[in-house]
């Protein structure tokens, strides 16, 4: 098996059996994500303990590389500072953009390395937003509390 195939098969197992996959009950952030141009509709929900992100969790539907996104992120990102959770973002970021990368702190290279399946995306740019839409939420999510928030990547 070629590395290649091992992705897909992370991809796919992520995408039809997500982790995380629910609505918490009394988060203490959350938005929602849509991607006009597929349809795939994401929310995030972020319950956070400090500057510690103590549980994400996710609900929507979409195409495989939306929804594997979506649930590595959150396995990622659990019990994440919101500094890690920042560089995570900007990382991932730039690798499914082929953006330069910014400097990932050494304690993070084992996370940023289980989100490497996602960035064969790169060649595909119109299914970055579909990588990417979770993250979005997610950063929606942190800067509109409790009230929610709606994002659109186009």
């Amino acid at each position: 098996m070629d590395l290649r195939d091992l992705y897909q098969d992370i991809i796919l197992d992520h995408g039809q059996h997500p982790r995380n996959f629910r609505a918490q009950e009394h988060p203490s952030h959350f938005a929602n994500g849509h991607n006009p141009l597929c349809g795939d509709r994401v929310t995030v929900y972020v319950t956070l303990e400090g500057e510690r992100v103590k549980d994400v969790s996710f609900q929507g539907r979409g195409c495989a590389i939306s929804q594997a996104s979506a649930s590595l992120m959150t396995e990622i990102l659990k019990g994440k500072t919101l500094a890690e959770a920042e560089a995570l973002f900007r990382g991932f970021h730039a690798k499914v953009t082929g953006g330069a990368e910014p400097a990932t702190p050494d304690a993070l290279a084992d996370d940023m390395e289980r989100l490497e399946p996602l960035t064969g995306v790169k060649s595909y740019p119109a299914r970055v937003k579909c990588a990417t839409l979770a993250w979005h939420a997610f950063e929606a999510a942190l800067r509109s509390g409790a009230t929610g928030a709606t994002v659109k990547t186009e």
